[in-house]
């Protein structure tokens, strides 16, 4: 699996981006991975990551949240202001309504 997170770094650092957010990662444990000039957050202790979401972060950006397994945000840190960027998982149609319920802040 590690693996797989060099090969995200490379093209991250390739385009020159500081910030990728991932879907339906599923990880079961709340995971912090330094790969390169990137940290990989993803997760919330003790819920399901069968649909979970995470970002690769460049060394600079520090403050990751995560709501939910399947809602994460970051705030960048600006001169002026932060930007907040949300990343958000929604199921498809084909997917079981289980799965569909409403996002809740624990």
């Amino acid at each position: 699996m590690l693996g797989v997170l060099t090969i995200v770094t490379r093209e991250l650092a390739r385009y020159k981006l500081d910030l990728g957010g991932v879907q339906e990662i599923r990880w079961e444990k709340r995971s912090i991975v330094r790969e390169g000039n990137y940290i990989f957050f993803n997760g919330k202790e003790k819920e399901n990551h069968q649909l979970g979401t995470g970002f690769f972060v460049h060394h600079r950006i520090v403050r990751v949240e995560f709501v939910s397994d399947r809602m994460s945000y970051i705030v960048l840190r600006g001169r002026w202001c932060n930007i907040v960027v949300l990343n958000v998982l929604a199921p498809t149609e084909k997917k079981s309504g289980d799965s569909k319920t409403v996002l809740t802040r624990n």
